[in-house]
């Protein structure tokens, strides 16, 4: 860990933690032009570029996050920032709801792809649960379930895949419904050109990510604020800032399935930070190192995910404030929620 008294302490902690959280959002959007154009270009389709492409890079600073601090044994810290970034980043697609003022996002950004991502995340944060429960499980310092956690995702996601292509189920299309559409990139733009954009951005989230991590850890030990106060609102939100400002850049591009596909899809992959923190972390398994508060943050996570799921099934044209029952509801339970982490 940098010598940060040496830097000049706590200003230059404060300095670096919130200079890291605008980069990362600057990061963001570039990312969100750059995948949106990737999916009218190749085809993919905005909710699968979303869920898979743009969620996993949005979520890089956060992994480096809860991996470099799992390896330095700071476990509270890692794991409120894994599942804490999950259940800000499913809060910020409410806020995306918002922001769209024509119907409930949820009854817009319709598809078969978001459903099942949504059913994904809820089976892949159900493990850790296992985890944590059942007896230590270890090979060689590694939980047994983290493959699970990684074998499950990539099953699932090349059944989503073949879903698309294959639907047997699809929405009912209204005015409001949007449908994907093509030919937006610019003339002259390559796959290849695009992609290399693409990987500068996601080094820079990554990159940028360390050093959130870092400061963040500082700040819970210069402030004195407790490590799950810190990773679980403090770091979860800075790290997710990327797919707040994802979400909301999509909803104005009218890329309504790419910022749902981006959230969704990018809770999943925040997953694996718990399986790579378990890898990073040397004192056996980091599920086992879980507190009642990480699994008070799993539970809620769970719940907001399944309250999305009901959304996105029920369609709600326009609710409360103009927004669904759904974003109403999410916000009230991450609201709690983080009441309680930053109490503890």
């Amino acid at each position: 860990m940098p010598s940060w008294t040496a830097l000049g302490g706590l200003p230059t902690i404060i300095g670096v933690f919130v200079l890291s959280g605008l980069v990362i959002a600057v990061v963001g959007t570039w990312l969100t032009r750059l995948a949106d154009d990737i999916a009218d270009q190749t085809g993919i389709g905005e909710a699968m570029t979303g869920a898979i492409l743009l969620g996993a890079t949005t979520s890089l600073g956060g992994s480096v996050t809860s991996i470099s601090t799992a390896y330095e044994g700071l476990t509270d810290l890692a794991i409120s920032n894994a599942i804490g970034g999950i259940a800000a980043q499913t809060a910020f697609l409410a806020v995306a709801d918002i922001c769209y003022r024509r119907a409930n996002l949820e009854h817009a950004a319709a598809s078969l792809e978001n459903l099942l991502q949504g059913t994904l995340l809820i089976a892949l944060l159900s493990i850790p649960l296992f985890a944590w429960a059942v007896p230590d499980q270890t090979l060689f310092g590694v939980s047994l379930f983290s493959p699970v956690i990684v074998l499950f995702y990539v099953f699932a996601n090349r059944l989503i895949v073949e879903a698309k292509h294959h639907p047997m189920w699809t929405p009912r299309v209204t005015e409001e419904t949007q449908r994907e559409h093509q030919g937006r990139t610019p003339p002259g733009t390559s796959t290849r050109k695009l992609l290399a954009y693409f990987a500068v951005a996601a080094g820079l989230a990554g990159g940028t990510g360390y050093l959130l991590g870092q400061s963040g850890a500082a700040l819970s030990i210069e402030t004195g604020i407790s490590q799950t106060a810190v990773g679980g609102v403090m770091t979860s939100v800075m790290t997710s800032m990327p797919e707040l400002v994802v979400s909301i850049a999509a909803v104005r591009r009218g890329a309504l399935n790419l910022a749902v596909g981006g959230i969704i899809g990018g809770n999943a992959f925040d997953v694996m930070f718990l399986v790579l923190s378990d890898v990073a972390y040397l004192q056996g398994s980091i599920y086992q190192a879980m507190q009642p508060i990480h699994i008070l943050t799993l539970s809620a996570s769970i719940l907001m995910s399944a309250i999305l799921l009901m959304g996105l099934l029920k369609r709600e044209r326009t609710g409360p404030g103009r927004i669904g029952f759904e974003s109403s509801l999410i916000l009230a339970i991450y609201a709690a929620t983080a009441l309680l982490l930053a109490s503890s």
